[in-house]
């Protein structure tokens, strides 16, 4: 049997629909929701008003049909039909005891093994790969790689619990142009790369694309207002320096794609120095994202022109002064793949690597974690991929290929957040800062903890809080990053969380010795039923994660989890129950419960505690 009754309950109500009213009510949705009112009982169903158009029947009769149809008795008492064909369904006595003890026992193996397909809750185990972070090389990560990183992390842990296959790929900025104008100017001036770190290869990065602008406007204004001739000719002398600068930059690219071995290693150490930044980035979020997930813009770089090739030879591609676009069927903007100057664009890469990934990887999935200014972008290049045929597997079906769109990290004004100058914000300096914030809190709540201790309980709540504030957001909204909201030991933050896990850790820390870890369960206080009914959605809410790709839904059971639980404690006393039999079934349940809160922070990469 399923574990989430809305999940087998509306299974069976869709069987029953197809057997009443045959094949091509199939898709119809169920509408099986957890009751408003517990009075009318757990679940309910409004599905009969939603079918009365299409079936040309009353509410009331359709409803009677499906009650009549659904096979219900193993799990539910005799389901009620009220008003114009709301149908209330209430579970039986031995029914929760039953599938909250499989569910532990889910919990149990998964805590166990590493095959995530072996997982009764898997929703059919699938290749999928996610485009997650998305660093440019010889620049720091930047708080505009904030939720890049943990959408996607935590997008990776769900859908591997859940039985896919997984395979995170960090799309590395690490060719062209911008690459080689770095490379030129820094070999030009003899500054020796092993000297460098990130900090400083940021300042090059930036000194070198100035140095390749030149600024004809400002040289045409000069002339045209008769600036004098001392003016005109600094701007002369700028304009020209900085087009013998770019020629130096594009000659540096050449023999960068032909393998000079010297700009190779160059190109190489730079490449090195800006990963050893992002490691000890990754290490301060706990993502799991490594050197083998890397692939950059030059894993590409051979595939570009036969991509362009083929567009062409399909006839999909035409030239249009001088470039090689795409139309796009309702679009008023091609798709630009080659410039006029056979130079390559974002969209060839991408195309490339969607190629790539379903053709060679066999990704069923192909889902990218990119800012929501994007959308057109990879609107146009997946319609481009489905017209070309490259979304198409080998057994004829077709790769979801998925864009998740995020919102902007804002500050307290409103705007996206950045500092007082008006620069992004360094995602060290602000994980950083979360984790000093942290460590005042903890010192000021638990001044006995070892220093030690403090040190880790204020790295956990720091990046949990900043990651938490992060996931809790619908993903497509802006949201305000507010220290003092984020930080918070009440509400719905990650803090409030960790210190309900620890909690209900100390409640079995407390436990005497005596307690039978297979107490029978006792569902009877309206506490407790709310309890152990939160505690059945969890596998539900996975798969709905899943498929939705929006880690806030997880966020916000494990917050109604946390509520559940609060209210079970206060009023059905746990350890001093009224019988041993009462407490042991009660620890039975705060166990589940410390479990299901342990494995959801997890999947959003966030540390559990033993004490705060």
């Amino acid at each position: 049997m399923d574990i989430d009754p809305v999940d087998f309950l509306g299974r069976r109500f869709v069987d029953a629909i197809v057997a009443a009213f045959g094949d091509g009510f199939a898709d119809t949705d169920p509408l099986v929701r957890p009751a408003q009112n517990p009075q009318f009982g757990d679940f309910q169903s409004n599905v009969a008003m939603g079918l009365a158009k299409r079936v040309g029947k009353p509410p009331r009769e359709i409803a009677q049909t499906i009650v009549a149809s659904a096979k219900l008795d193993d799990v539910c008492e005799q389901p009620e039909i009220a008003g114009p064909g709301f149908i209330n369904l209430r579970l039986r006595a031995d029914a929760l005891p039953r599938l909250l003890t499989q569910l532990e026992g889910d919990l149990t193996r998964e805590a166990h093994s590493t095959v995530r397909e072996a997982s009764s809750w898997a929703s059919g185990s699938k290749r999928v790969v996610v485009d997650l972070v998305g660093v440019n090389i010889a620049k720091q990560m930047h708080v505009g790689h904030l939720r890049s990183s943990i959408i996607g992390d935590s997008l990776c842990r769900v859908l591997s619990r859940v039985g896919n296959e997984v395979i995170p790929q960090n799309h590395l900025g690490d060719w062209g142009l911008q690459i080689a104008m770095v490379i030129a100017s820094l070999r030009r001036r003899g500054i020796d790369l092993d000297s460098l770190d990130l900090d400083a290869l940021e300042v090059e990065y930036r000194d070198a694309n100035l140095e390749c602008k030149a600024d004809r406007q400002a040289l045409d204004t000069a002339r045209r207002i008769k600036a004098g001739a001392h003016r005109i000719a600094e701007w002369e002398a700028q304009v020209a320096g900085a087009e013998q600068r770019l020629e130096e930059a594009k000659s540096t690219l050449v023999r960068l794609q032909s393998g000079d071995g010297e700009i190779v290693a160059a190109w190489e150490k730079i490449t090195a120095i800006t990963l050893a930044g992002c490691y000890e980035i990754y290490d301060l979020l706990d993502l799991n994202v490594t050197e083998e997930h890397n692939r950059g813009e030059s894993f590409y770089r051979e595939r570009l022109r036969p991509v362009v090739e083929e567009f062409i030879a399909s006839g999909i591609a035409i030239e249009s002064q001088g470039a090689i676009v795409v139309e796009i069927e309702g679009d008023d903007t091609p798709l630009l793949i080659r410039k006029s100057d056979g130079g390559f664009l974002y969209a060839t890469t991408d195309l490339a690597a969607i190629r790539y990934r379903v053709q060679e990887l066999g990704a069923r999935r192909v889902i990218y974690v990119v800012d929501a200014r994007q959308r057109d972008h990879f609107r146009k290049v997946f319609e481009a991929v489905r017209m070309i045929g490259w979304d198409r597997l080998p057994d004829g079906s077709r790769a979801e290929l998925r864009h998740v769109p995020f919102g902007a990290v804002c500050g307290e004004d409103g705007k996206p957040l950045k500092t007082r100058s008006g620069e992004n914000i360094k995602l060290k300096d602000l994980l950083i800062e979360a984790i000093q914030r942290a460590g005042a809190i903890v010192r000021e709540k638990n001044p006995d903890l070892p220093a030690e201790e403090q040190s880790q309980v204020a790295r956990a709540v720091g990046i949990g809080s900043v990651k938490y504030a992060d996931l809790s957001t619908q993903l497509q909204k802006d949201y305000v990053f507010a220290w003092d909201r984020m930080l918070a030991f009440e509400g719905n933050t990650g803090a409030y969380l960790q210190n309900q896990y620890v909690r209900i850790r100390s409640i079995g820390r407390k436990a005497p010795p005596d307690v039978r870890d297979a107490a029978a369960f006792r569902i009877e206080a309206p506490e407790e039923k709310t309890l152990a009914l939160t505690l059945l959605r969890y596998p539900g809410t996975l798969t709905s994660v899943a498929q939705a790709l929006e880690p806030h839904r997880l966020c916000q059971y494990l917050y109604d989890l946390a509520g559940a639980f609060s209210v079970f404690y206060t009023q059905c006393p746990v350890l001093k129950a009224e019988t041993s039999q009462l407490r042991d079934a009660r620890i039975r349940l705060a166990r589940i419960t410390e479990r299901i809160l342990a494995d959801g922070l997890s999947l959003l990469g966030i540390r559990t505690l033993e004490r705060m």
